[in-house]
């Protein structure tokens, strides 16, 4: 857990649960109008001056969702604020605030519990959000995270999963696969360390995939370049349980369905020289590898000539009738692979058709 094995470290039970989340939370300064009251009362106290409030939540379980034999501290809190904010983002909405709850086992020190929360300060600080409450509590085994982050926007922007029609563009942020490559080093070099802790990782070459997994980053950004281009999406999703899995949600909500293109999706050079050495269709982790945070709309064909040569943005397919169904359409060829949700499914704890 730190490197300095001679630190001395200062037990949860010296500070007590109220000291705890006092010495934690103090150094958080509220810097949204909206954050009326923070951390230090019974409840924190939000004024969203008659825009719609978004909330969305995510539980993070040691040994289901993170390996602490690879993972920092600081990363794991870092993380943990981005993918609530990326379901924010998903809804087209501006984050304003977080809530955090830990549940601890006796093996955690205070200072353990330091490094995660210097995570989430330098999220809150990226994305000017406010930790305006939470809890902490024990637990008997492990570390269980819990964050709760508002949102708050017009109604006439908050985009749903719900507006898709057929002939609308399919688009996505970013590129694909990288975050589940990542993972697959990690692993990898884990394995690696507990057969012989004298081996040393080999990390180098993999720095973009390894912080596409450690230190993913919440599409905020979208948001604003979407309005600059005058464009409203139809619809729109996070890419965090694979790109197959989140455009089934959008064809199950919208009532369509989607031809996605293979050659179109895009994936970054290391994904695909990475895949390969491991024996891996790139394609593949953009699919069902998940963890990307990158965002997945529909949009009208009237706005095609807004968007099409953008550098954030790739068309990679379209809506068609529902009972047309998914399928993408093969690379080279016209032959079409009916497309199946192989995400990540945290109660059977490995990917699986869901």
């Amino acid at each position: 857990m730190f490197e300095d094995k001679s630190q001395e470290l200062t037990p949860i039970s010296k500070l007590g649960e109220f000291g705890l989340i006092k010495h934690l939370t103090e150094h958080f300064p509220l810097s949204n109008e909206s954050s009326e009251l923070g951390v230090g009362d019974d409840a924190a106290v939000i004024n969203p001056e008659n825009k719609k409030v978004v909330l969305t939540t995510d539980v993070l379980a040691e040994g289901v969702h993170f390996n602490l034999g690879y993972v920092p501290l600081k990363h794991l809190g870092y993380k943990a604020v981005v993918v609530n904010l990326s379901d924010i983002a998903a809804m087209n909405a501006v984050p304003m605030q977080i809530l955090v709850s830990l549940a601890v086992s006796s093996r955690f020190p205070v200072e353990a519990l330091e490094e995660i929360y210097s995570g989430i300060q330098a999220a809150c600080t990226r994305y000017k959000v406010d930790l305006i409450g939470g809890d902490t509590t024990s637990s008997n085994s492990g570390l269980v995270m819990s964050i709760t982050a508002v949102g708050i926007e017009s109604s006439e922007n908050i985009v749903k999963r719900n507006g898709a029609k057929p002939n609308d563009l399919l688009v996505v942020t970013g590129d694909l696969g990288g975050a589940y490559m990542g993972l697959q080093i990690l692993e990898r070099e884990h394995a690696v360390y507990l057969a012989n802790p004298d081996m040393q990782p080999e990390m180098e070459g993999y720095d973009y995939i390894l912080e596409r997994q450690l230190k993913p980053e919440a599409r905020t950004d979208v948001k604003q370049i979407l309005e600059e281009l005058d464009i409203q999406p139809t619809s729109m999703i996070d890419v965090s349980d694979g790109l197959a899995s989140e455009i089934l949600h959008l064809s199950d909500q919208s009532a369509v369905g989607f031809r996605l293109y293979e050659e179109k999706i895009p994936l970054d050079s290391l994904t695909i020289s990475t895949a390969d050495e491991m024996n891996l269709n790139p394609v593949m982790t953009a699919l069902s590898g998940g963890e990307d945070y990158e965002l997945l709309f529909t949009i009208s064909p009237n706005d095609f000539d807004k968007i099409k040569n953008h550098p954030d943005f790739t068309i990679i397919g379209h809506a068609v009738e529902k009972e047309d169904g998914n399928f993408m359409v093969a690379r080279g060829s016209n032959q079409l692979v009916a497309l199946t949700a192989q995400g990540w499914d945290a109660f059977l704890g490995s990917q699986q058709n869901q």
